[in-house]
């Protein structure tokens, strides 16, 4: 695995390919004898072997070997940046406990809480690299890392610190959405309405003035916070110019899809409960709906997501890892496309989709990442695949051949001939 800046340059025509450049929904068509060309880490062509024009004829030649080639892959909803972990609950869980049983005991996010605010800023790199390398090594070239563990100034800022220093150590493109309302702290117990203007008065606009949010985001449940008070932090995030997302309508119906598409968000996540109204608000909107299967799975849930109901409105629909210690301890997006076909019944054009260009539309990446488009930055993947359909259909393997991030050659195996 390469990362960093000592990366090679992927610089050069990217030839014998076959090419999948902008996944969509409603089919993958891939181009035979494709090619990419890369310039000063960006993408200066693509089409046609037969094709290619005479003025990049110098550059230097890579032999893709009739590997498959898509867009980097998008992670557009995790909590990467944690302490310990929660395999205590999930043995609970086993045993009965419901996850609304497992908050009210003090377990829940309140107890990985506890241990971020333990660990020192350079212990949540470390742990956190870990967690990154795995995805990146499948092919992920752009991640969404939340804060939301640290409930209080000095721990969320230091969450969002360490989602920057992974950006920079490893090569990859890192949007952080600030989580200050994930879970009310225990030093707040019973003043939900002071700490909601705690986070909306002074721990937002001060890691926003530090340059460490990207996004803002709330868990509106009955079991976290309300509609009123997630409007009031949508509030805040908008008078400071940001761009707010949801975790929505996850274990019941709490309209708040609907708010969230009144103040424009990027997306909308979890949204098992979704309703009629909340799909139309979106769909007016375009606001994406992501789909966590790795939660649903993990918490045993059965109310799926209504997929007829946004596919015929149109709504886009991303698929994410929601890597986090408590309800999808997952570190592999191809599997979370796997679970989104088995479990959602997506078909594999709509989850292939759904780790490219939507999940790119949900972090507002869509200029930049989802597709292979000539000016955007040079985010792609060469497989040991024949078919598209592969990336759905096998789960523990990594097929991952070449990865191209931020123009930079960062995996590379030795069937590569160049």
């Amino acid at each position: 695995m390469q990362s960093g800046s000592g990366a090679p340059s992927a610089d050069g025509i990217w030839h014998s390919l076959r090419l999948l450049s902008h996944p969509g929904a409603e089919a993958l068509d891939v181009l035979d004898d494709g090619v990419i060309v890369v310039q000063d880490g960006s993408v200066a062509w693509t089409g046609l072997g037969s094709d290619l024009p005479s003025r990049y004829a110098a550059l230097p030649r890579h032999d893709g070997g009739g590997a498959l080639a898509t867009p980097g892959l998008v992670d557009c909803h995790t909590h990467l940046v944690y302490g310990g972990q929660r395999a205590n609950e999930f043995a609970m869980r086993l045993a009965g406990a419901s996850y609304e049983e497992v908050a009210r005991a003090g377990g829940g996010i309140v107890s990985t809480v506890r241990a971020t605010r333990d660990a020192s800023e350079d212990e949540l790199f470390a742990s956190s690299a870990r967690r990154l390398q795995t995805l990146l090594a499948e092919g992920v070239c752009a991640i969404e890392v939340k804060s939301g563990y640290g409930l209080a100034l000095e721990h969320e800022r230091k969450q969002l610190r360490v989602a920057r220093r992974l950006a920079d150590a490893f090569g990859v493109t890192v949007k952080t959405t600030f989580l200050g309302a994930h879970a009310l702290p225990p030093e707040y117990t019973g003043r939900s309405a002071e700490y909601i203007r705690m986070v909306c008065e002074i721990m937002l606009p001060a890691l926003a003035r530090e340059g460490l949010v990207d996004a803002v985001d709330v868990f509106c449940e009955k079991i976290a916070f309300s509609l009123d008070e997630t409007e009031q932090v949508f509030r805040a995030a908008q008078a400071l110019g940001l761009p707010v997302k949801l975790h929505a309508e996850q274990l019941s119906d709490m309209d708040g899809a609907a708010l969230a598409a009144r103040y424009g968000a990027l997306s909308c996540d979890h949204i098992e409960h979704l309703s009629a109204k909340g799909i139309e608000a979106m769909r007016q909107a375009g606001t994406v709906a992501v789909l966590l299967p790795g939660a649903f799975y993990t918490l045993r849930d059965t109310q799926v997501p209504p997929i007829s109901a946004l596919r015929q409105a149109g709504v886009p629909m991303a698929v994410s890892t929601d890597h986090n210690p408590g309800t999808s301890p997952a570190l592999s997006l191809l599997l979370m496309v796997n679970m989104a076909c088995t479990l959602f019944r997506l078909t594999v054009p709509e989850a292939v989709a759904g780790v490219t260009q939507h999940a790119a539309r949900a972090l507002g990446l869509q200029h930049s990442h989802g597709a292979i488009i000539v000016g955007q930055a040079a985010n792609f993947v060469l497989w040991n695949l024949q078919d598209p359909a592969e990336l759905a259909y096998w789960f523990g393997q990594r097929p991952a051949r070449t990865i191209v991030r931020q123009g930079k050659i960062r995996i590379i195996d030795s069937t590569e001939a160049s």
